[in-house]
């Protein structure tokens, strides 16, 4: 499945993604108006479609989720390059650790480091434990969608 963003600002979505995340652009084709009709990124080994925003295709911001070697580091680029922590990074009950951080442009980041591999035993066991449990409230008292 590949993703599309219908962007305020595809150029500068493009340009976003390729400082944060190393993407790779492949296309980005414009109309004789400028307008941008089509573009394409590379990140890792997934495709990301996107176009310009017109009067009958409005603004729809993707969320996307990215795994990684080190969602600190990615999530500190991200915010470094404009973007907006929606929550920090956290060590979360099922062994990872998870960030969130919105782009200029709307599109919401999960960024993600698998830290242990643990059983399922271990994963239930964990959703009772205090550190983590705090942790989920924190993550899901995120507010996505702040007021504009």
């Amino acid at each position: 499945m590949t993703p599309w963003i219908i962007s305020r600002d595809t150029v500068r979505l493009i340009d976003y993604m390729k400082r944060v995340l190393g993407a790779v652009e492949l296309a980005c084709l414009a109309g004789k108006d400028g307008v941008i009709e089509h573009a394409e990124i590379r990140i890792g080994d997934s495709v990301v479609m996107m176009l310009d925003a017109m009067p009958e295709r409005p603004p729809t911001p993707g969320f996307l989720r990215l795994f990684g070697e080190d969602a600190d580091r990615v999530h500190q680029r991200a915010v470094t390059a404009g973007g907006t922590s929606v929550t920090e990074v956290t060590h979360l009950f099922f062994g990872d650790r998870v960030g969130r951080a919105r782009d200029p442009l709307g599109t919401l980041y999960w960024i993600q480091t698998c830290v242990e591999d643990l059983s399922p035993q271990e994963v239930e066991h964990r959703l009772g434990e205090p550190e983590f449990t705090k942790a989920m409230e924190y993550v899901q008292s995120a507010d996505f969608f702040p007021a504009r």
